[in-house]
């Protein structure tokens, strides 16, 4: 069975962000100023593979493009582009990282029934700042200690069920039954998810037009719940604490049907599973998945561009009639 190579990769995702672009200057307009010196494409493909070869500082990178000219031309670089270019311009893709990911999952609808938006997944995850943890006490007070090194004082304490506290940044990941990742938001670790959900609500119900949404617990609000299910969306979660009053009883009839206990059965196979293939191509390891960058708008960058490479492989998967969840292919060709 044919694989694909990097130039199959590199084509495809330029073909498909000249796409976007078009599509994003019909709705907005064309962009005002001088055009970049280096592509936003290129870049995309460019970070992807130093995040494949584990390569996160901006010297490194620079010193690597210096020695494969050959690639540098194939991205479109007419020269190779200096570190403080390549952080600043790293920094800033954050926002089109996320309007790419949106824009492939209506493109890649049809290709696979894995890819169909009908019924999505919503859920928060953790990733463990780079460098020492920062203790509440300290943190209140703007008290750094002497020893402590290195510190990402952008970073804030976050819990969940399954990680415990954890002194980082949380993903806020929309992904569909089958683990294909779809919207993403990148906060500190102690923004609520329930906010988050509320900042997404209009782009998950008008642009990808699902009919179910399920969640764990933390994002069950009767208020919610009832303004989604009147804008045509029904939002599926546990809802443990809500079960008094006409209105809590027969919405606990309907998470009992059988077919919202099976949305309920999906979540667990599908958004933790893609948790840990972001994690994979971070190269990052250990429950609490410790980032490999500092600060949130590296980290924003970092994590986004993990949640679309794997989004990005799954689609080239679903062409070449490869598993959908393998990642190990793009790794093999980027890396």
């Amino acid at each position: 069975m044919d694989t694909p190579s990097l130039t199959d990769y590199a084509r495809l995702l330029y073909r498909l962000f000249h796409r976007f672009m078009q599509e994003k200057t019909q709705i907005e307009g064309a962009k005002r100023g001088r055009p970049y010196s280096y592509s936003e494409q290129g870049l995309i493909v460019f970070f992807m593979m130093m995040q494949l070869k584990r390569k996160y500082n901006f010297k490194a990178q620079h010193r690597w493009l210096s020695t494969h000219r050959v690639t540098c031309l194939m991205l479109g670089f007419k020269e190779v582009p200096h570190r403080t270019t390549l952080s600043r311009r790293y920094k800033a893709l954050y926002p089109t990282l996320q309007e790419f990911m949106a824009f492939l999952a209506p493109y890649a609808a049809d290709l696979d029934q894995g890819f169909r938006l009908r019924d999505l997944v919503e859920d928060k995850s953790l990733f463990k700042a780079l460098g020492p943890v920062w203790h509440q006490s300290d943190r209140k007070q703007g008290r750094i200690p002497k020893k402590l090194r290195k510190l990402d004082q952008e970073a804030t304490w976050g819990k969940s069920a399954y990680q415990g506290w954890v002194y980082g940044y949380g993903v806020h990941l929309t992904c569909t039954e089958a683990a294909f990742p779809v919207l993403m938001q990148v906060e500190t670790g102690s923004v609520s998810e329930s906010g988050v959900l509320d900042q997404k609500a209009d782009q998950i119900i008008d642009r990808l037009g699902c009919e179910t949404v399920t969640t764990d617990n933390g994002y069950a609000k009767a208020m919610r719940i009832r303004r989604w299910a009147a804008r045509g969306v029904a939002l599926v979660t546990p809802a443990l604490q809500w079960v008094k009053g006409r209105y809590a009883e027969a919405y606990q009839r309907f998470i009992k049907e059988p077919e919202q206990l099976q949305h309920l059965r999906r979540r667990r196979t599908s958004v933790e599973p893609l948790f840990d293939l972001m994690a994979k191509v971070l190269g990052t390891t250990g429950r609490h998945k410790q980032l490999p960058v500092q600060g949130l708008s590296n980290v924003r960058t970092c994590l986004t561009l993990a949640a679309l490479t794997v989004e990005f492989a799954m689609v080239v998967n679903s062409i070449y009639g490869l598993a959908l969840r393998n990642v190990s292919t793009i790794e093999a060709a980027l890396s």
